[in-house]
Order: structure tokens, then C-alpha cells, then sequence
């Protein structure tokens, strides 16, 4: 008995609202829709019937896992083009779907007619070109459904793949590092080395020899031969942070290793091969430091071939909430707290304000607002003036950071809170946070390797090995 011809849509979500809803927009349109309430429905569908050309399916179904059923789908029919709905928006649930094969993603809530003219625009390019290769991206601790953080959470998850040098802009403290870190770990180098290096921060005379490593001999106090970044980065990523304000004769020298592939040590004779893929960020306006004659035009057209452009806070003030949210809870972990939680009225409040300091402002004062406020649950007049670190400036504890909690002040707060509650271990406790956190950051900015952590936080290597074991800090 020949099969019957099949819907062009279908649709699987145990939620019937949403089918419903979805059904009825298709059908309007004159789209043949199919539901479906899970995913065993839909593959002994594709067992009987002729496949979709557009299959929407939910991420998170009870008995049933959207992205398995995506697999499973391209495994028997790869031309059919997926579409997975998420309520949830972090990195990791929006481009995971990306990652595993998925046409696009719907987050939840979605607008209906833009959800129509994906499905639709899913179904002409399934008919002509066949459905499009998957792509990897995913990074925890990246929150955003607004549109403009969809666009970069769809960017990531497109760029990952590639080796191509890319340029991430965008103000101070909206995560440049992490869209990096991103596009390293889940790129074909992810199991090589993340290495990253501020341009800001190194003193001139230095930065050339930090970059590209120098030989014995090659100037005074080179007393041994040094790999660079560019070494050490090898088979992995190189981030170069705050790229505007790289000194121009350093600039000459990186366009080089750009277009040739190949550089050389201070004071070296021998070409060595650069293998590191090169992602560049920073907050300057590049265009205007060419005017000004301050950055290379070369040089910034070769960065400029694919850029990425992080929003600011302002951009997306949809996101605040949930990112309080996610920081409060995150600050608590570390702290070791009770994680507070917000009022409607004080997240509203942390909604209309400016974050001139982006997501890092924001991170701060949500750290701050878990050792200051004064209950569990966070009311709009425990928020500093303004809702930024300028309020919080006025306080003992953010003195002497310029808006920033003191950590001085804040370990000091902890210590008085468990020491009025009567706990007899604060010294012991404590002291394992601290030293715990200081070798957990150490570690971070020497890129995981001991000795380099050990040498900056001026103690021996087998004095950190012995407390990271004792710490149970090992992988």
C-alpha cells in the first residue's frame, strides 16, 4: 500500500497550548501542519509515513529529549530541517542545537509570525538545498533571549568551526572573553590551549618578547630562552584582549604572522610556524584609530573580515533579571551563602537602570547585594543608589575599589556573620575559601599550568600541588 504524502510540518511538544497555537498559524498560511505530543510519536510516524520537510520539536519533553530525537531524525532523513523550541536561554540549551544539527532555534516565548516565517523559510531551503550542516557552539554562564544575544549565541555557534581570525567589539564588561572562550571550546582545538594576553596590560618594552618569545642573550636579563604566546598557544587559540592599543611597530609585526604564518623570537635567526588561531577583541572604535593614524589599515582589515559585536546591557535589558538572578546565586556558591533573591519591584528597578559597566557591573553589584543586603530576599531600597557601583561606592566595603566591594570588607562581613551565629571553624574555614579561590584564579590566569600559577602567587611548585590536593582542587 503506497504511504500517504505527508504533512510538510511537523510538530512535537507535550505542551497542546503550544500545538495548538502553532497548528493554527501554519494552517492559515496554508502550510500542512502534523502534531505530535512526543518523540516516540514522531518516529513511528517516520516509520509509516513519508518524512516532513520541517520537523519543530521541543527541547525538554517528559520521556523524550528534543536534541536525541534530533539526532535520531538526521540519522534517518538528514534533509529534513529541524527546528528546536527552548524555553530555556543560556549559551549551552540555545546553540546546542546548532551544535547537534538543528536548522535554527525557537526560544520560548516566541512572536508567532516570526516563528511562521522561520518554519517557512526552514521548509524552502529543506526543498532546495537540503538541510544545513550543523555547527558547535556552547558556553556556559551566557544568558540572553534578546534578540540581540540570540544573534551573537547564533554567531558563536557558526564561527566555532572555523580557523579563521576573528574580531570581537563591543563595550568594557559585556564578555568579550567569553564569546572566546566559546569559540575555543567548542572549535576542532578544543582540546589545545586557551591562551589569552591583555595588550593594554603589559608594559610596552615587554609586550613584543610576551608575544612572540625571545632567545638567551637577546637583550639584558634574558639569561634563558623564553616561548611566547604565539608557542604557546600552539594547536590552540591565542586571544589577543584590548587589540586597539597595541603599539604600532607590534602591530607591523602581527599583521606578518597573520599573512605569512610564521614569526620569530626576539633575537632569533629561525622562522617558527604560528599554529595558534588568533581571536582579537576590544572595546575601541577601530575605524577611528585608523583616522587617527593610531592602528594600521592593513592590520584592521585583516582582523576585520568577520566580526562580532557584543550589545551592551543597555541593548538587552530583557536579560537583567535572569542575570541577576544567575549572579546572585553564582556570588552565594562562592561566598558560601544562602543565595538572596530579588523582589518584583527591586528587579524592575535593576531593569530601568543604565550598567554603564555592562554585565560586569552588574555581576559586581549583584556580589555586593549578596553580603550587604540585609535579608534573603532583596527589596528596591536595599539597591545602592542608581542601582550601579556609584551607590555602592559610598560604603566602607566598595571604598577602596571605586565601586567594587573590597574583598577586605566583604571577608570581614563573613567572618562577623558566622562568628555571631557561633560557629566555632571560621578560621579554618575561611582560610580554605581564600586560599581555595586565590589558586582557582591563579590557575585561570596562568592558563591551567602550575609552575606559571605557583611563580606569580610567589610560592613553590609542590607548595601549590600539595594544597591543591589538600583543597581537593584536582580535576
Amino acid at each position: 500500500m503506497p504511504r500517504a504524502t505527508a504533512p510538510r510540518i511537523w510538530i512535537v511538544d507535550d505542551d497542546a497550548s503550544i500545538r495548538f497555537v502553532l497548528e493554527r498559524a501554519l494552517e492559515r498560511e496554508q502550510l500542512p501542519v502534523r502534531a505530535f505530543a512526543s518523540p516516540q510519536e514522531v518516529l513511528a510516524a517516520l516509520d509509516a509515513d513519508a518524512p516532513p520537510q520541517v520537523l519543530v520539536s521541543d527541547i525538554r519533553m517528559p520521556g523524550g529529549d528534543g536534541l536525541a530525537l534530533l539526532a535520531e531524525v538526521k540519522r534517518r532523513q538528514p534533509r529534513v530541517a529541524v527546528i528546536i523550541m527552548t524555553a530555556y536561554t543560556d549559551l549551552d540549551s540555545a546553540v546546542g542545537a546548532l551544535q547537534s544539527g538543528a536548522f535554527e532555534y525557537l526560544p520560548k516565548p516566541f512572536d508567532l509570525t516570526r516563528a511562521v516565517e522561520l518554519i517557512r523559510r526552514a521548509a524552502e531551503e529543506s526543498q532546495a538545498h537540503g538541510t544545513s550542516d550543523s555547527e558547535d557552539a556552547a558556553l556556559p554562564q551566557m544568558l540572553g533571549q534578546a534578540p540581540a544575544m540570540q544573534d551573537v549565541f547564533r554567531a558563536i555557534g557558526r564561527l566555532s568551526p572555523s580557523h579563521a581570525t576573528v574580531l570581537i567589539t563591543g563595550e568594557s564588561g559585556t564578555g568579550k572573553e567569553l564569546v572566546a572562550h566559546a569559540l575555543h571550546r567548542h572549535s576542532p582545538r578544543a582540546s589545545g590551549p586557551f591562551i589569552a594576553i591583555n595588550t593594554a596590560a603589559v608594559p610596552r618594552d615587554l609586550l613584543e618578547s610576551e608575544l612572540f618569545g625571545h632567545e638567551r642573550g637577546a637583550f639584558t636579563g634574558a639569561q634563558t630562552q623564553r616561548r611566547g604566546r604565539f608557542e604557546q598557544a600552539a594547536g590552540g587559540t591565542l586571544f589577543l584582549d584590548e587589540i586597539g592599543d597595541m603599539p604600532l611597530e607590534l602591530q607591523t609585526r602581527l599583521l606578518r604572522v597573520l599573512s605569512d604564518g610564521q614569526f620569530y623570537r626576539v633575537g632569533g635567526q629561525e622562522p617558527l610556524q604560528a599554529s595558534a588561531r588568533v581571536i582579537a577583541a576590544t572595546h575601541q572604535n577601530l575605524e577611528e584609530r585608523v583616522r587617527q593614524g593610531r592602528f594600521r589599515e592593513d592590520l584592521y582589515h585583516r582582523l576585520n573580515v568577520i566580526r562580532l559585536r557584543l550589545p551592551p546591557l543597555r541593548e538587552r535589558r530583557e536579560d537583567i533579571p535572569a542575570l541577576a538572578r544567575h549572579f546572585l546565586a553564582r556570588s552565594a556558591q562562592e561566598l558560601g551563602m544562602e543565595p538572596k533573591r530579588l523582589t518584583d519591584a527591586a528587579r524592575d528597578r535593576l531593569a530601568e537602570q543604565a550598567f554603564p559597566g555592562n554585565v560586569r557591573e552588574l555581576e559586581n553589584l549583584c556580589r555586593w547585594l549578596t553580603v550587604m543586603a540585609p535579608a534573603q530576599v532583596i527589596a528596591p531600597e536595599d539597591l545602592p543608589p542608581q542601582g550601579d557601583a556609584e551607590g555602592a561606592a559610598a560604603s566602607p566595603a566598595t571604598a577602596a575599589t571605586g565601586g567594587a566591594p573590597d574583598w577586605r570588607a566583604l571577608l570581614g562581613r563573613e567572618a562577623r556573620r558566622r562568628l555571631q551565629a557561633g560557629d566555632t571553624d571560621v578560621w579554618q574555614r575561611l582560610s580554605e575559601q581564600f586560599e581555595a579561590q586565590l589558586l582557582r584564579t591563579a590557575l585561570a590566569v596562568a592558563g591551567g599550568r602550575r609552575a606559571e600559577a605557583a611563580h606569580q602567587l610567589g610560592i613553590g611548585r609542590n607548595t601549590i600541588t600539595r594544597k591543591i590536593q589538600e583543597l581537593g582542587l584536582d580535576d
